[in-house]
């Protein structure tokens, strides 16, 4: 029997009525299928109120000498209380022990981070993954409260051994040691932490909030799964924000590259770190909706064809509180090096380019985080006259199909003229795939509207 690897978000498990309905999407997977699960750190709505945000909460507490201990009891209460809505019997004891000794165990390692006064990549790591201890432990007790044997497969050591970085050898380690994991599972359902260990320079700065998305990649290439499923509460991705565009509609299918064009400016689709593990493997994505499990949902596929004739571009997406950097100089005429001096600065303050637009005696470049910026365009001055333009923000209009389309950027910028929005930046890449521009913030959601009406209706 196939296997199909399903990861859900903390906001898909957040609640004890959610998390029974996460339950009955497994079992019914079963009927068809074997199934890994990989769960994140529990979570409501709000992030910011969320087990992950609070262990970090906590971390900072500890490095400060702080009051780390109440949150920590506000993470304990609220877990056994959560676990006592969702189960009974000996597997609600098992489960509360579990807890119990995961935050002990935190408590002691966060004490001894205040007499350090210090934390490491690796410390902040090991914090943050007891989020996804929890979860793990509780959904396996859940399944196994109803008949479904489960073994919970804490991944907090799987690296045990040292990387420099997280390169491909790296990778192919984790997925040797997952499906090793796995294999001893038997015919139990595994419930995988969505921590896998410490990755090189940290877990969150490597990878990001979506690294639980990496760990079912990981163990669906692992064991040439049939399909990864990413289970959201929303019902695919979509043409469009359908929080800001009416019209906007379920994509039934987009390519990888689509994927992953769309996720970096500004739609959460899928991490592309994640789609590069199951895309090598053709393993298909299914993003779906805990909430509408009968909903087919959108299907990123590696072996998927560029868009039909009559779909110019697949969706158009808008990356907010962008900041645009500008150096002229004459000195860039003729002049080898010039912008490898220019992206060494930049790297040095860990600024990353979005777009780059030059000509003979100017650069512009959009950026995201601006936390360093005022040191960057200090150094930045010494190559030229630097100005910088905040509150704007990237359209995009992403489509594989692009190609195939004359005239199309113009049109979208025609569009943007037609009512009167103002570009203050252009850019498209040779593979086509992307027509991007850079607007003032505040007309972003007006030319979300306006370019998908015209292009994408």
């Amino acid at each position: 029997m196939d296997y199909i690897v399903q990861k859900f978000g903390g906001t898909s498990l957040g609640r004890p009525d959610r998390m029974r309905s996460v339950a009955e999407i497994v079992s019914k997977g079963l009927k068809e299928h074997r199934v890994v699960v990989a769960v994140s750190a529990l979570s409501g709505y709000i992030k910011t109120e969320g087990t992950t945000t609070r262990l970090i909460e906590a971390a900072n507490a500890a490095v400060t000498k702080g009051a780390f201990l109440p949150i920590l009891n506000h993470i304990e209460e609220f877990h056994v209380s959560f676990v006592k809505e969702t189960m009974s019997g000996q597997f609600l004891e098992i489960v509360i022990k579990q807890i119990d000794a995961e935050l002990k165990s935190l408590k002691s390692f966060l004490e001894a981070i205040t007499v350090i006064g210090e934390l490491s990549p690796r410390s902040h790591d090991v914090i943050i993954g007891t989020g996804e201890k929890l979860s793990a432990s509780i959904f396996s007790g859940l399944l196994n409260s109803m008949g479904i044997e489960a073994d919970y497969l804490n991944l907090d050591s799987l690296i045990d051994k040292k990387f420099d970085e997280a390169n491909g050898e790296f990778y192919a380690y984790a997925r040797n040691r997952i499906r090793a994991l796995i294999g001893n599972c038997g015919h139990r359902v595994p419930v995988l932490t969505g921590y896998f260990g410490f990755v090189p320079n940290g877990i969150l700065q490597s990878i990001g909030r979506g690294y639980t998305d990496l760990t079912a990649a990981l163990a669906a290439a692992a064991i040439g799964a049939k399909e990864l499923q990413i289970w959201k509460e929303v019902d695919g991705v979509f043409s469009a924000d359908p929080r800001k565009v009416e019209n906007a509609k379920v994509l039934t299918s987009i390519t990888p590259e689509e994927a992953a064009e769309l996720t970096y400016y500004g739609s959460e689709v899928i991490h592309p770190f994640t789609m590069e593990q199951v895309i090598k493997s053709n393993i298909p994505i299914r993003i779906k909706n805990t909430l509408n499990p009968n909903i087919p949902g959108t299907i990123i596929d590696p072996c998927s064809s560029s868009n039909p004739p009559d779909r110019p571009a697949t969706a158009v997406t808008v990356k907010r509180n962008i900041t645009v950097i500008n150096i002229n100089s004459n000195r860039m005429l003729m002049a080898y090096g010039f912008m490898a001096r220019v992206f060494a600065i930049l790297a040095k303050y860990g600024i990353i380019i979005d777009l780059i637009a030059t000509s003979e005696v100017n650069i512009s470049m959009t950026v995201e985080n601006t936390d360093n910026l005022d040191r960057a365009v200090a150094e930045l001055e010494s190559l030229g006259s630097v100005s910088i333009n905040r509150k704007l923000a990237i359209v995009s209009l992403v489509g594989k199909g692009q190609k195939h389309f004359v005239g199309l950027a113009g049109k979208m910028f025609s569009v943007l003229g037609n009512e009167m929005i103002n570009i203050e930046m252009i850019s498209q890449g040779a593979s086509e795939i992307n027509i991007s521009c850079v607007i003032e913030d505040e007309h972003a959601d007006h030319a979300l509207k306006a370019i998908h009406d015209a292009l994408l209706r």
